[in-house]
């Protein structure tokens, strides 16, 4: 039965899932288990307070999101992947407004990304502008 995303317990499952297929992912997970390794629990952590905060209003996320993914070595097919599972378990499991917030977010998080990974990467720039 799917829900709303209406709470933490929420986000929690959303991240969980997510973060599984993921890991299962043969184009994603190589590069996840590579950089995570044994440190999972915190990278999930961390991503429950990035969600609750964007989804929830609940500011309990503090950080740069961008800045340890910049020499991550992922380029556009890694973005739409990364979509694509997003999408598929939000679908799997959620409705409602915030799961299509969450799409929206989620897509323009990976558009940025992208477009400021493309940046550093042909400018030969070091720090942001």
């Amino acid at each position: 039965m799917k829900r709303e995303i209406l709470h933490l317990e929420d986000v929690q499952l959303l991240v969980d899932t997510f973060y599984t297929k993921v890991r299962q992912d043969g184009l994603l997970g190589p590069i996840f288990e590579n950089v995570i390794q044994d440190q999972w629990s915190k990278h999930l952590n961390k991503m429950y307070t990035f969600w609750q905060t964007v989804l929830l209003g609940e500011h309990t996320y503090s950080g740069h999101p961008f800045m340890p993914h910049i020499d991550l070595p992922i380029e556009k097919r890694h973005f739409e992947r990364w979509l694509e599972l997003f999408y598929q378990t939000l679908d799997e499991n959620f409705e409602g407004e915030k799961a299509d917030e969450a799409k929206w977010r989620a897509s323009k998080m990976a558009e940025m990304f992208l477009y400021k990974l493309t940046y550093f990467r042909n400018s030969g720039s070091t720090h942001l502008i």
